[in-house]
């Protein structure tokens, strides 16, 4: 089996660890994990661990409640806008997607720097790209025979866009029950519950947490009830990198949308930094 954890994303993750702090014993620790990692474990399962030692030695990570909500307010602000931009396109689930998709720029885990105004400029295209097309129409059938569709989300601000994206959802396929899976505790700027109804995500899903602070999905440590929604949705849609990292190749049949931010996923898809990705795993 292929290392999920290639040298260059190792060497990577020590660097931002490093770029925290010179404590010598903690650089240490961190770097036995990573050097004894195992082919199995992915990014987001490393910086859980990381997190554990730096509660360790530092106590508790840096508090992104601040950066949560100022990104959560900023897409709101554009809510109407974008929710008016997508009704009166000629396919305004398509354009929902994009946008959804759009959001996950706002990634302080994957991302050295996030501009607003880089982000705001994303929103310049919206159309989607031929191979989009291709997925999005398998995804259409999908939704078509299915009755339960999870969400799984990654990001604040990003689930506002998709929040738009199940409006549309709902009103194409109003057959479907709806959940929307956030993380368990906080961990960087990924979402939690408090987040998702802080943007009224709760009025378009259910939500429920994956029990974990960890910035991806685990399945052997999702809690029963979210296993068990894991498990009978006929439709997954899973948001961001660290939920591609840590849940393809699992035998699952998930569609994935996410930007690629880092070298380890321009270099696996070949695209240019920052492009959309809309992928559909059997």
């Amino acid at each position: 089996m292929k290392m999920r954890i290639p040298e260059s994303c190792a060497e990577c993750l020590y660097e931002r660890q490093k770029n925290k702090t010179n404590n010598a014993e903690y650089l240490a620790e961190i770097k036995r994990l990573l050097d004894n990692r195992k082919e199995t474990d992915t990014s987001p399962y490393m910086v859980y661990l990381f997190n554990k030692v730096h509660l360790k030695y530092f106590g508790e990570s840096a508090d992104y409640s601040a950066i949560k909500k100022q990104y959560n307010d900023l897409v709101l602000s554009m809510e109407d806008r974008l929710r008016h931009k997508i009704n009166s396109a000629e396919d305004p689930l398509a354009k929902a997607m994009i946008m959804s998709r759009i959001g996950n720029y706002i990634d302080f885990g994957a991302m050295n720097s996030i501009d607003s105004d880089e982000f705001l400029g994303l929103f310049s295209n919206t159309e989607m790209r031929k191979d989009d097309v291709r997925t999005y129409e398998a995804f259409l059938r999908e939704c078509r025979n299915a009755k339960t569709f999870l969400l799984i989300c990654d990001n604040c601000g990003e689930i506002v866009l998709d929040k738009l994206m199940l409006e549309q959802l709902k009103k194409r396929f109003p057959q479907l029950t709806v959940t929307a899976m956030v993380r368990g505790g906080d961990v960087l700027n990924d979402a939690t519950a408090e987040d998702a109804r802080y943007v009224g995500l709760d009025a378009v899903a259910e939500i429920v947490s994956n029990g974990t602070a960890i910035a991806g999905t685990i399945c052997e440590m999702l809690p029963d009830n979210a296993k068990k929604v894991l498990d009978d949705s006929d439709v997954i849609l899973a948001k961001g990198q660290g939920n591609y990292e840590s849940m393809s190749g699992q035998g699952r049949h998930i569609f994935y949308e996410f930007l690629c931010k880092c070298e380890l996923f321009t270099k696996r898809f070949n695209v240019p930094k920052l492009t959309g990705m809309f992928i559909e795993e059997n």
